[in-house]
């Protein structure tokens, strides 16, 4: 069966294979499984309907259809089987249990094919362009994207990426930016997830941590090159994010490198977070020293470490307690999530009264204990001393001569 349309739709299939990489099997694989559904609901009545087979030729364009049956000894199913005898009719070498596609030419079924073939390649263009743009972006996870804002209704923020759209939640918002409509952005693509009828849809985020950690792969060369690693990071987006980061080289300052000369290089990530201040610190496997770094800008005079309950007491001088603490705690509770501590801070006048309070506690319970004693020693006495008086008011036995 020979029809003109199909030819056409096979050289768009192969055109469709360079320019998209849109596999010509895949799409002349979808087309015969079509067609096979397209015979049976237009030759239901058909005795061959059962076991029908569409084939089309890749190269002329030449569309088959076989009605499949299979070889058995004698009395044959008609609409399944075939005989032995009439199989050998069409070849020789036909045996019981082998297949004999039979060449059937329903009537007008080049036009329904052709028809059918059009829809066919259609809808699978729109399937495997979703799942290649579904593809590419599921390799972008965990990148940092680019796009236009196309809406922001204060809850979602939807950005034009090209092929498709992203979507930021309102909790993947940082809370003090506005959004408005036009404006370009950039976002990290937090999941790449499949919506409604397949279509790929981004989910993007400007309040994930990881978000300034791509930040900093972008702008720190050193870090990008693995010269220096980001060992952690917490965030209160849009207001402050503390970053710790080391360098096994030690000719490689890590600090002063992501601050850049005058503070450049991080300036430029500052700009991107609308003004979000960033602290950078130096991991140092040594908690003490870790700690006390990730409550910058405060100094420390002191930390006291318990590794076994992960708790740092730290001493702060008087007039940095409040900078270590932070506003509504701020500092205090980046720096424990940075460095995965429980901290507990003290001023120095703080710890001076609870060392006193103890002092005092401790002196207390001496001079109880010491009062416990002259009491016991007192009552000890007055017990000797009522017991020799006793003794000494005794009549003395008198010895008799018998």
């Amino acid at each position: 069966m020979k029809n003109i349309d199909v030819k056409e739709i096979l050289a768009v299939m192969d055109e469709l294979e360079k320019e998209r990489g849109i596999s010509k099997d895949y799409l002349v694989e979808a087309l015969e499984e079509a067609l096979v559904k397209a015979y049976k609901q237009n030759f239901d009545a058909d005795e061959n309907v059962e076991n029908v087979k569409v084939t089309i030729d890749k190269q002329t364009g030449e569309m088959h259809v076989y009605s499949a049956r299979e070889v058995v000894e004698e009395l044959p199913v008609p609409e399944l089987e075939i005989s032995l005898e009439d199989a050998r009719k069409i070849d020789k070498n036909y045996n019981v249990g082998d297949v004999v596609n039979i060449e059937i030419k329903p009537k007008d079924f080049g036009r329904i094919a052709a028809q059918k073939a059009k829809q066919v390649v259609v809808q699978k263009i729109r399937e495997a362009e979703k799942e290649m743009v579904f593809t590419e972006f599921n390799d972008k996870k965990g990148e940092i994207v680019s796009g236009i804002i196309q809406k922001a209704d204060g809850k979602i923020v939807v950005m034009d990426l090209g092929k498709l759209e992203g979507i930021m939640p309102l909790k993947e918002q940082i809370p003090t930016e506005t959004y408005r409509v036009n404006d370009k952005i950039r976002g990290y693509v937090l999941e790449v997830e499949k919506g409604l009828k397949g279509t790929p849809q981004v989910i993007v985020s400007r309040s994930h941590p990881d978000f300034v950690r791509k930040l900093f792969e972008f702008e720190i060369p050193e870090i990008y090159e693995g010269l220096i690693e980001i060992k952690s990071i917490s965030r209160d987006p849009g207001s402050r994010s503390k970053i710790a980061v080391y360098s096994r080289d030690e000719n490689i300052d890590p600090v002063g490198s992501c601050v850049g000369q005058k503070g450049v290089r991080i300036q430029n990530i500052i700009n991107e977070l609308n003004g979000e201040k960033i602290d950078v610190i130096e991991w140092n496997e040594d908690p003490a020293i870790y700690i006390a770094a990730a409550l910058l800008p405060a100094q420390v005079m002191a930390v006291d470490i318990k590794e076994e309950e992960k708790f740092a007491q730290v001493i702060v001088p008087d007039d940095q307690l409040s900078l270590a603490i932070g506003k509504s705690g701020q500092n205090a509770r980046l720096a424990a999530k940075l460095t995965n501590w429980k901290i507990d801070i003290k001023s120095e006048s703080q710890i001076r009264e609870i060392l006193l309070s103890q002092m005092n506690s401790e002196e207390s319970e001496t001079e109880e204990i010491e009062n416990k004693k002259v009491d016991e020693n007192s009552e000890s006495k007055v017990e000797t001393e009522e017991t020799a008086k006793k003794k000494r008011g005794r009549p003395k036995k008198t010895e008799t001569n018998s």
